[in-house]
């Protein structure tokens, strides 16, 4: 396994900070706190690029709120320059764990996302009933319980030592990784770990990935499954054999709690035909067929009417309409032009 090193001077380049100030201000370039750190940047970021060089940089503390979407979410949220470290590390490690990722993870990636994730299920089903026939194919759907407040530091730190072998850069990672710990979870009496990354941040979202590539690679390399794929905690499996879907749940139980002391959600796995059509990233995909999922609809129309402006609106009508146009949804298209 190539392993990298020298890493940290490219983190604290300013050409780095600069760009990663770019990437952090994207969609927010007038709130008030980018507005504040961009009025003196260059100050900023070479008093930033100080504190990194002389290792005496401190994560800044949290903003925290309640996100509701597809389900309750708590979502920390970090101070902008705070940000821009993490865009930094990110822009220098995304690349080399990325190409040891396996093609069908679809979370967070360049060229990767919700799209692209739907359109390869869609390739699978048509396989999987060329193969086995359509009656005949079945779906194992698998989450992980509070994911991202499960990771246990010390397991994903040693899964990015693997690869990152620049003391200065994972002491850097590692500030980042226990910047928003303020408490420990505890197994017994006397074994208590660290666990917990925050949802909001980006290398929050890179490291979720590396985390579960242990997954990916013990399913499509190990096992040699073939119809596997995943969106950060949610993935699948198809096969034309019941009973080893039954037999791969266990397997996942055991490999995910015995190497990333991760535990499968109880309400979220689910083994059914492919007759029934398979919920996925708000679609409903049949052989022939997509469909969006009712509470995706219901998500959508709370969310519209929850707009102020017509502007407001408009816009998210046309984000919407480019997430309608991969399902069969010209009735549905029709219905909602009424309501709304």
């Amino acid at each position: 396994m190539k392993t990298y090193k020298d890493l940290y001077p490219k983190v604290c380049s300013f050409e780095n900070l600069y760009n990663a100030y770019l990437k952090a201000r994207e969609g927010k370039r007038y709130k008030e706190y980018v507005l504040k750190f961009s009025w003196n940047l260059e100050e900023e970021l070479r008093k930033l690029q100080k504190e990194l060089i002389n290792q005496t940089y401190q994560h800044g503390n949290y903003y925290e709120f309640t996100l509701y979407d597809a389900k309750k979410r708590e979502i920390k949220a970090a101070p902008f320059r705070d940000r821009v470290v993490h865009h930094a590390i990110c822009a220098v490690i995304e690349p080399i764990f990325d190409k040891g990722f396996i093609y069908d993870s679809y979370a967070c990636r360049k060229g990767k996302g919700t799209h692209s994730a739907i359109k390869r299920l869609d390739h699978f089903i048509r396989s999987a009933c060329t193969k086995w026939g359509e009656d005949n194919v079945y779906c194992l759907k698998c989450d992980i319980s509070k994911y991202f407040d499960s990771i246990d530091h010390e397991v994903l730190m040693s899964l990015i030592e693997r690869k990152i072998k620049d003391p200065k850069l994972l002491w850097l990672i590692n500030k980042v990784v226990k910047s928003s710990l303020s408490h420990r979870i505890y197994e017994t009496l006397f074994d208590f770990r660290d666990t917990g990354i925050p949802i909001g941040n980006l290398t929050s979202q890179l490291f979720a990935n590396l985390y579960l590539n242990e997954l990916d690679q013990f399913v499509k390399h190990d096992s040699g499954i073939k119809y596997y794929l995943r969106y950060m905690d949610d993935f699948l499996v198809l096969s034309g054999d019941k009973g080893e879907l039954h037999q791969l749940e266990s397997v996942f139980r055991e490999f995910l709690k015995k190497n990333l002391k991760l535990e499968l959600h109880y309400k979220k796995v689910s083994l059914s035909p492919l007759s029934r059509g398979i919920g996925f990233l708000g679609y409903r995909l049949y052989k022939s067929y997509k469909l969006i999922r009712g509470s995706t609809v219901r998500r959508f129309i709370k969310k519209i009417k929850s707009k102020r402006t017509e502007l407001e609106k408009e816009v998210a009508i046309r984000s919407w309409l480019s997430f309608a146009s991969y399902a069969n949804t010209h009735n549905l298209k029709q219905l909602l032009r009424a309501i709304l």
